[in-house]
């Protein structure tokens, strides 16, 4: 069974107001071609509420570094309360949405993913201990540039959040 190590774990980004719901998923599937990963969306949801819109958007993109070690970034986007709106900017008029959106990161490096070193008990252990020992430096290099990546896509969707404050 692969390992996981946590690198992040329910790092939130939370916003209120207006934003463009389009160009928010652009900027997280952009971040994701840019990184090289496999883009998964593990759930969908979307429904109408008298309130406005409820949609609630999983997404788990990963990528291999090496045939041991494998990144995983879960990504939990809500938004609730979304109503259209057009707003004026610079004499142009946009389509917005105004609502509330809460972005969730976690992020986990697995290591041995394709389970080469559980063919026998003696195996792994061995693998245990070179874990422990010896791949540790490796490891810990790992999940600070997991950890890197997730804080450089959270400071993206802030900065992209911030733009619409007036």
């Amino acid at each position: 069974m692969a390992e996981r190590n946590i690198a992040v774990s329910g790092m939130v980004v939370s916003y209120e107001g207006l934003f463009n719901v389009f160009e928010l998923y652009k900027i997280l599937d952009d971040w994701q071609k840019k990184h090289n990963y496999d883009k998964t969306e593990k759930e969908s949801i979307e429904y109408v509420k008298p309130e406005g819109k409820y949609i609630e958007l999983k997404l788990e993109p990963a990528r291999k570094e090496s045939d041991y070690v494998k990144f995983v970034i879960s990504i939990h986007i809500q938004m609730e309360g979304l109503k259209e709106t057009v707003v004026e900017i610079d004499g142009e008029k946009k389509k917005m949405h105004e609502g509330r959106v809460t972005v969730t990161f976690d992020a986990w490096l697995l290591t041995d993913y394709e389970e080469a070193w559980h063919t026998k008990a003696g195996i792994y252990f061995l693998r245990l201990i070179v874990d422990k020992y010896f791949y540790k430096i490796y490891t810990d290099k790992f999940l600070s540039t997991l950890r890197g990546e997730v804080s450089e896509l959270s400071t993206q969707i802030k900065s992209f959040l911030n733009l619409y404050k007036y």
